[in-house]
Order: structure tokens, then C-alpha cells, then sequence
């Protein structure tokens, strides 16, 4: 029987960290990220720690890290203090009001997962199900100034042992970046990533990708538009990966239906935690889909909640979950997460698998909140 839990406080320590190499996408280019880690901790003092790793600005999605502080402070953290439960699953009720806001959402649901985790004196990899020992990890490169600029991130990448590499294209920088690289790499594992930046219009100008073998093509249209990924599908031998077209397992539904898609990317993220992206595993593996964990930059907290979740067994394709030193020189746990020749170890430690740097996270942190169960007076509308 599991442990009855009561969440007594909950912090948000608002963490900025610079990247080692700027990054860019087709949208937006960062050098430094801020993520917002959830404190919640139980009445025993025991505590399990969560990351909102929602982009700074609306690009990827239409979070940001301003709309997840406040979703998070005025409406998801009052709703779990002072309230019993025995499993992370049982909390989802509770904010069922709050529409969307899955960002805000994950870093709440993965700190009650890792509380449940430390309760039941179980690694989180455990309590969610998974049995594999470890993950096969690929990394995602930016897109870059010059052709060559890019062969020398990919070869720094191979060098190190990852056995994918997926790189980000756009408009202009799609058809001869990948011809090049798949030149120099002809048995590289390769695929490539749009984040919705083409049109139904360019469907002719994507088909050319085919030709080099790719793992797969990754969201190359908006991600409300399921009929141009289905078309797309129909007509390339290359894998169709969507990545920002699903948010909610009814989504996942239609674009099954529509034959839209061969490969998912779950990110815990965009899918409003580890109970859903464990729902949507369930129901991919059930379709016959490939699967992966995408990540979004995550600190060492998301980055060790998505090794977790890749322990699952439907998770058939490198993930995400590239070691921290791939985008941060000091990470905020210890150990931090690293590759070996592209392996990661899932940890077998008690909850996280890792200790929380709490030093290093107050010498980055920009802003802070402590909310209290004492301390709550109900909104109007909950009364």
C-alpha cells in the first residue's frame, strides 16, 4: 500500500544557466536558459523536486517562464498543499480547471512523482514502470553560420560517443546542410527537425529529404496541422516524427486516425508531466509507433525525470537525455547526468537518482517564492 502524502510547502526557485554553446532553432537563437525548479515538500521533510523547462518566450509553445510562475504560484501549488494522496496520478484532478498550461503543470507533476519516489524508497525509473538499465542518448545541434561550422559540432558529437544526431533545419538551411553531413556520415544515425516552420506549400520541397536516409523528419509543419504531416507521410519512405502537434492523448488520438505520424516524441513538458507522457507511451506502443523522450534543455532535475521515463520499455529510440555537459559546465545535481559513448545509466539511487545542489542553485537562482499550507486563504472561486 503506498505512503499517504501531505504537501506542507512548496517553493519556486527561478534558475538561470548559461549554455556552453548558444543554440538555434528555426524561431529563436539563447546562449543562457531559465528554468523554474518546484520544491514540494512533504510533512515528514521529505522532498521531491520538479523542472518547468518552458522556453523564455512563446516560440516553441505558448508558455513562457512569467506564464508558468504565475499558473504555477496562483493556481497549481495552492491546489496540492494541504492535501492527502497516495500516488502523483491523483493530483491530475485536482488542477483539471487549469486549461493547457502543460509546462507549468509537468515541473508540479514531477516533483509530486519524485515525493512519491522517495516515500516508497523506490527509484523513479521504478515507480514508473521502467526496467531498462539504460538509455541510448542522441543530441540535437542548432543550426549554424556555415556548413562547416556544422560538420565540426557533428563530428565533436561522434567524437563523443552519441550514436544519433538530430539537427534543426528551416527554410534555407534544410536540403545542403543535410546533404553534407550524410556525405561525411553515411551510417550516421540522422534526422532532422523543422519545430513547424514550413507550410503545407512546401510538402514537394520536403519529399527531396528521402533521398538521404534519414531516421526521421520531426515536425516540419504547425502544430495544428495534421493533414499536411499525413500527406507528407504518405508520400516519403522516411518516418514522420511529430513532436509540438500533440499535447494531449486525445491529439495523439487524431493524428494516429489520420496516419499522420510513424515516430512520437514524448516530452514530459509538453505533455504536462510523467503521468501523462506515461499514458503516451502506453498508447503508442499499443499504435505500433516508434518512440522517444525529446527534450528542451532541461537542468539536471528534468534531464534525470526524462532517464526515468526512457527506462520504459516502448522507448526503442535514442532520447534527449545527452549528458549535462553537452549544454551546461556545472550542472544543478550531483552526479551530474553523463554519456558514456552515448549510454546513460538510469540510477538506482532512492527517488531523483541525484542530489539537488542547493548552493549552486541559490548562486543562480533570479527569483524565489515559498508558499505554505498555513499560509493559504482560498480564491473566491474555490470556495
Amino acid at each position: 500500500m503506498s505512503t499517504e502524502l501531505k504537501i506542507v510547502a512548496a517553493r519556486l526557485h527561478r534558475v538561470r544557466m548559461p549554455l556552453v554553446h548558444a543554440f538555434q532553432t528555426s524561431s529563436h537563437r539563447k546562449a543562457f536558459l531559465d528554468h523554474i525548479l518546484v520544491e514540494l515538500e512533504d510533512a515528514s521533510g521529505a522532498v521531491g523536486w520538479g523542472e518547468i523547462a518552458s522556453s523564455s518566450d512563446p516560440y516553441y509553445a505558448p508558455e513562457t517562464v512569467e506564464s508558468c510562475w504565475h499558473i504555477a504560484s496562483q493556481y497549481l501549488l495552492p491546489a496540492v498543499l494541504g492535501r492527502s494522496w497516495t500516488h502523483p496520478d491523483q493530483l491530475q484532478s485536482v488542477w483539471s480547471k487549469v486549461r493547457g498550461n502543460y509546462f507549468a503543470k509537468a515541473g508540479v507533476d514531477m516533483a509530486a512523482w519524485v515525493l512519491h519516489a522517495e516515500a516508497e524508497s523506490l527509484p523513479l525509473a521504478t515507480t514508473l514502470g521502467g526496467t531498462r538499465t539504460e538509455v541510448v542518448a542522441g543530441v540535437s545541434l542548432g543550426i549554424e553560420p556555415t556548413i562547416d561550422a556544422l560538420l565540426v559540432e557533428v563530428q565533436r558529437q561522434v567524437d563523443a560517443g552519441y550514436p544519433r544526431v538530430k539537427l534543426k533545419i528551416a527554410p534555407g538551411w534544410d536540403i545542403e546542410p543535410v546533404r553534407a553531413v550524410r556525405a561525411a556520415y553515411p551510417k550516421l544515425d540522422l534526422h532532422v527537425d523543422a519545430n513547424g516552420i514550413y507550410t503545407a506549400g512546401d510538402v514537394k520541397h520536403l519529399q527531396q529529404l528521402d533521398e538521404f536516409g534519414l531516421t526521421m523528419i520531426e515536425q516540419p509543419f504547425g502544430p495544428r496541422e495534421l493533414l499536411p504531416h499525413a500527406e507528407l507521410q504518405r508520400t516519403i519512405r522516411t518516418p514522420v516524427c511529430l513532436d509540438e502537434s500533440v499535447e494531449t492523448l486525445a491529439e495523439l488520438e487524431t493524428a494516429i486516425a489520420l496516419e499522420a505520424l510513424q515516430i512520437l516524441n514524448i516530452k514530459v513538458s509538453r505533455m504536462g508531466g510523467l503521468s501523462a507522457a506515461r499514458a503516451a507511451h502506453d498508447r503508442a506502443q499499443e499504435a505500433g509507433l516508434g518512440v522517444w523522450c525529446g527534450g528542451m534543455h532541461e537542468f539536471g532535475v528534468g534531464r534525470l525525470a526524462n532517464v526515468a521515463l526512457s527506462s520504459l520499455t516502448g522507448f526503442t529510440l535514442p532520447s534527449d537525455v545527452s549528458g549535462s555537459e553537452k549544454y551546461y559546465a556545472r550542472d544543478v545535481v550531483v552526479p551530474a547526468v553523463v554519456a558514456v559513448g552515448g549510454i546513460v545509466q538510469v540510477p538506482t539511487a532512492t527517488g531523483l537518482g541525484a542530489v539537488v545542489d542547493r548552493e549552486w542553485i541559490k548562486a543562480r537562482t533570479v527569483a524565489e517564492l515559498t508558499l505554505r499550507d498555513v499560509e493559504l486563504t482560498l480564491r473566491p472561486e474555490q470556495e
